[in-house]
């Protein structure tokens, strides 16, 4: 900085933030001038060489982070949980009949058919809950602008309140409270790793 005389000034300059040359000196000094030049920025180099995102990479990071991206994604992943628990279920489900009844025993058809069934409903109804509460948390923390564990008791109360409004509005309200709290007991374990 100089504590000299200020510099002389043109009649066609202007001065950028005071009238007084000094004042205006010293502002151009620490809030620099008005453009931002690409060879200044400051990217740490904590995880790897620094790559600046071109604009394919940047519009595939904005697809991927989008709501509906996130609602498909957790469909798609509810439905295939679904079907291994649905499969596991079916296969340990105690539907074998007696041996010394003089019933018509099920045929290998028949159980892989009820195993089909058990499997497929418990698919879609992983599915269904992983996509509302996808969908809704990510529409919630969209609209808060913040990203911490209310976003998933949020979403777990709606989720669970829609789930269980099928059975009533008593059984809605259960479902509201018992996945909110679910929901919040997992984002607590899973931040506080």
């Amino acid at each position: 900085m100089n504590f000299g005389p200020p510099p002389p000034r043109d009649a066609n300059t202007k001065p950028q933030f005071f009238e007084n040359p000094d004042l205006d000196s010293l502002a151009k000094h620490f809030i620099g001038n008005m453009q931002r030049y690409r060879e200044h920025v400051v990217i740490p180099k904590s995880n790897g060489p620094v790559q600046i995102k071109t604009n394919e990479e940047q519009m595939i990071e904005r697809a991927v982070e989008s709501c509906t991206f996130k609602s498909i994604t957790s469909c798609v992943m509810g439905y295939g949980l679904g079907a291994a628990i649905g499969l596991f279920t079916a296969s340990v489900n105690p539907n074998m009949t007696d041996p010394l009844a003089t019933e018509r025993k099920q045929t290998a058809r028949e159980i892989f058919r009820e195993m089909r069934a058990t499997t497929h409903s418990y698919a879609k109804n992983f599915a269904l809950i992983g996509c509302v509460f996808s969908a809704v948390e990510c529409a919630i923390e969209s609209q808060r602008g913040v990203t911490d564990w209310r976003n998933g008791t949020y979403a777990g109360a709606v989720t669970g309140g829609l789930i269980g409004l099928r059975a009533g509005v008593k059984a809605g309200i259960i479902g509201a409270a018992g996945f909110a709290a679910f929901s919040t007991v997992i984002d607590y374990y899973m931040r506080s790793r």
